[in-house]
């Protein structure tokens, strides 16, 4: 063949080459740009937002943390995060995923702890506690970076699949509190796809925005970059060097005095007052001296042996805080001044340390019987509702372990320590600690009869010699008796602290508010530090089935004793009416079956009541004692209508409070339909600034609290004609049901309509008026109103709400 006819010939298969290539590309362009939606074999990834990826790294700080924080945190920040997904972190976020539930009340054996920052300290060592990656971990290109992350599936599920925008969300979607989870990893995912549709995140709300979409899909096709966190500033390593050295001074008597500190704190948000903020601090134990990185050890309870040396570090806390696990105190030269008058200064010995074998270290009347029980109980006290938190917000975080022997509302108060009585007295200490042993002494077992029966013949010597004491008191004339009940020194607000309990969560609130409750507890310092021990330092959320029945049975011992000091306090004739009305169903057959010492009831201690109402009038007195402490926000529950209302002289605040105290007035069984707490945000105007925050708190009523098997609040064990409702003009509570957004134009309607209603009918127009469903568009709008009207009135105690508990209806 001649040079041109070769030529010519190469020239034309080129030619055919590169028609095909045009027109595969044309044809490839054409299917990308059809309005067909592609289906999950044709891209797996969103082509468009890749497209335009920006050349610089997205910032984890400004554009993606606040997103993930108001739009995933608020479901996936605690032990009870789906999935153990904890996004709350970096680390969290490169620890990704777990299939085993941490909230097992039934599980035979205790599980391997699997606590962020603590029990791994590497993403190798999560993967080897099976924890699935949620990122990509392999090679780093953008499109890979989205193929092999399960976290951007979620997201882009729930883009392909929006939920609907009116209305109850379908039952294909469980929200119950023990729905299943899948925990689908990548190799499952496509399963789990084509069989759930709708579930992806965030689960079970509106779809996130597109800005927020973009940002978080190109954040994670950039590889998702996080910086470190800021080491602290050169004022807060000079804090931070103080406490250390006060912490880990040596000396016998420092060192048990650090480990009662540690024990009672490790749980702690710790603040330095003056200190920015959302600036915390843990303190932990750890293997390094000050000086040198943390290193932590990971004991399963504060009261375990290390097995070495340690030393007592404050390391910072850098997640995005949520208020159902803030517990918050504060670090000030005030607070080390008073740890110096409390146990410092006073003169007393500590010959030899007490070990951490479990028997002993588990009892804190054995462990500190060196320290002054006086000081210890005014350490508690300064600090009142930080303990009583502990036990709701603590290691438990969701409480109903702890929380469904409680009744919904009632008032705690405690024992003056300037009036001791002789549950006080070192020698009473020393005599009856053997008999205040706690669970945590045997650990997880399943030998739960006989460790029953020792628990409770051990409770039963120490009421019986109590009440020995208690028969030698004379009978105290009214205003006396009432000086045994610590009044704060007249500043403290510690000191009246008032529960409210919310099926499995809880709050506790400064003050004596609400109406005047079915119950109250009056704690002395056995109680208080026995509630810690048994709910905080050594309750194990791990622990096996043994160890969650213990300790729910011994916590019904520990309520019954708050509210025995209570009823000490009314004449006798009128306890045991009062006892048998709270004891009801089961409780009433509880004296029988425990044979609990009840003579204390027929001694008579207090004289001088005016009216048949014994205890109401206690009631009164008591919040006369507590006037100079009570909280200044208005009580719509109690207060006389003008005294309330004239405090404040905006006419719009009067208008609405005037609302308000109708709704707070409802009772009974109407109010079964409505959720256990309700955010209300009343608007004025065009400015969010001038709205009104309140919370509607259904109070349930029980005929009993006590049974291991059933749970309280099942329809047999309520009593619905007593229910009741408390409402307050702050944001109260962790756990939101559900929100109410009204006009001030409505809200009359809002109030009329509210006690209207008697049927599920009823609230289903109510909340389509009113309410802010799962499904509303505008959702995120008012949830984000809702955590910055928190931050601004609690700049430090504040925390992002939990959404796991919102209501389809």
């Amino acid at each position: 063949m001649r040079q041109d006819e070769r030529a010519y010939s190469n020239w034309h298969r080129l030619f055919l080459v590169c028609t095909s290539c045009i027109v595969i590309i044309a044809l490839a362009a054409c299917t990308v740009s059809s309005e067909k939606p592609l289906t999950e074999d044709q891209a797996r990834v969103d082509l468009d937002l890749l497209l335009t990826l920006p050349a610089n790294e997205i910032s984890y700080q400004s554009q993606v943390r606040p997103v993930l924080a108001r739009r995933c945190v608020v479901c996936h920040g605690c032990y009870d995060a789906p999935c153990q997904l904890k996004l709350s972190s970096p680390q969290g976020i490169e620890r990704g995923a777990n299939k085993n539930k941490v909230y097992d009340g039934s599980r035979i054996l205790a599980a391997e702890p699997t606590r962020l920052f603590i029990d791994a300290k590497n993403t190798v060592q999560w993967r080897e506690k099976n924890f699935h990656a949620v990122l990509n971990e392999g090679t780093e290109e953008p499109r890979e970076n989205l193929e092999n992350s399960v976290l951007y599936h979620m997201l882009r599920l729930k883009q392909r699949h929006p939920q609907p925008r009116v209305g109850m969300l379908p039952d294909s979607l469980e929200l119950g509190l023990n729905r299943k989870q899948t925990c689908a990893t990548l190799e499952e995912f496509d399963d789990f796809a084509r069989q759930h549709p709708d579930w992806g995140m965030p689960y079970g709300m509106p779809n996130l925005a597109d800005a927020e979409y973009r940002s978080l899909v190109q954040w994670l096709a950039q590889g998702a970059p996080m910086p470190p966190s800021e080491p602290p500033d050169d004022q807060a390593r000079q804090r931070i060097e103080r406490w250390e050295a006060f912490f880990n001074a040596a000396g016998n008597k420092q060192r048990l005095v650090s480990r009662y500190l540690y024990e009672h704190l490790f749980q702690a948000h710790l603040h330095f007052t003056g200190s920015g903020d959302r600036e915390f601090y843990r303190l932990v134990r750890s293997r390094t001296a000050s000086g040198t990185p943390v290193d932590e050890i990971a004991a399963r309870r504060p009261f375990d042996d290390t097995g070495g040396p340690f030393f007592y570090r404050l390391l910072p806390y850098h997640p995005d805080i949520v208020a159902k696990d803030h517990v918050v105190y504060e670090l000030s030269p005030q607070r080390m001044q008073r740890y110096h008058e409390l146990f410092i200064d006073p003169e007393f010995e500590v010959g030899q340390l007490p070990p951490y074998e479990t028997s002993i270290a588990s009892n804190p009347f054995k462990v500190f019987r060196a320290l002054p029980p006086d000081s210890r109980y005014r350490f508690l006290l300064d600090d009142a509702g930080f303990f009583i938190e502990g036990f709701i917000k603590g290691p438990v975080c969701r409480g109903q372990i702890a929380l469904n022997v409680i009744e919904d509302q009632f008032w705690v108060m405690f024992f003056d320590p300037d009036h001791a009585i002789f549950t006080q007295q070192p020698g009473f200490l020393d005599q009856i600690a053997d008999d205040l042993q706690l669970p945590a002494d045997r650990g997880n077992t399943l030998r739960l009869l006989t460790i029953w029966t020792d628990y409770w013949q051990r409770q039963k010597k120490y009421i019986a010699q109590k009440v020995a004491y208690f028969k030698t008191m004379h009978t105290a004339p009214l205003d006396k008796a009432l000086e045994y009940i610590w009044d704060g020194d007249g500043s403290n607000p510690n000191a009246a602290l008032t529960v409210f309990r919310h099926l499995d969560s809880a709050s506790v609130s400064f003050g004596l508010v609400g109406d005047y409750p079915e119950t109250a507890w009056i704690i002395d310092y056995p109680l208080l530090e026995r509630i810690h021990y048994l709910l905080v330092a050594g309750f194990d959320v791990y622990g096996n089935v043994g160890h969650q029945l213990n300790t729910r049975l011994y916590m019904d011992f520990l309520r019954m004793e708050g509210e025995d000091y209570f009823l000490a306090f009314l004449p006798a004739a009128s306890r045991k009416p009062i006892r048998d009305s709270w004891y009801k169903g089961m409780r009433s057959d509880m004296p029988e079956e425990f044979g609990v010492p009840m003579d204390w009831l027929d001694v008579e201690s207090v004289k001088g009541y005016q009216t048949d109402d014994p205890q109401r009038e206690l009631y009164r007195l008591l919040e006369q004692r507590f006037q100079a402490i009570s909280r200044p926000e208005h009580d719509l529950d109690r207060c006389q209508l003008q005294a309330c209302i004239e405090a404040d002289n905006s006419d719009y605040r009067k208008r609405v409070d005037l609302a308000m105290q109708k709704v707070a007035n409802t009772s009974g069984r109407s109010l079964a339909v409505f959720p256990d707490v309700a955010f209300v945000r009343v608007r004025n105007g065009d400015d969010p600034l001038k709205d009104m925050a309140y919370t509607l708190i259904r109070n349930n009523a029980y005929t009993h609290v006590t049974s291991m098997f059933q749970d309280a609040s099942a329809e047999a064990n309520r009593d619905f004609e007593h229910d009741s409702l408390t409402v307050v003009d702050w944001l109260e509570g962790s756990y939101p049901n559900f929100f109410f957004v009204i006009d001030i134009e409505d809200i009359e309607k809002f109030a009329e309509h509210y006690r209207s209603i008697q049927t599920r009918d009823d609230y289903e127009q109510f909340v389509a008026r009113y309410g802010v469903r799962r499904s509303n568009e505008n959702f995120w709008h008012h949830a984000d109103w809702f955590h910055e009207r928190y931050a601004r009135e609690k700049p430090v105690l504040s925390g992002l709400f939990d959404l796991n508990r919102y209501r389809n209806r």
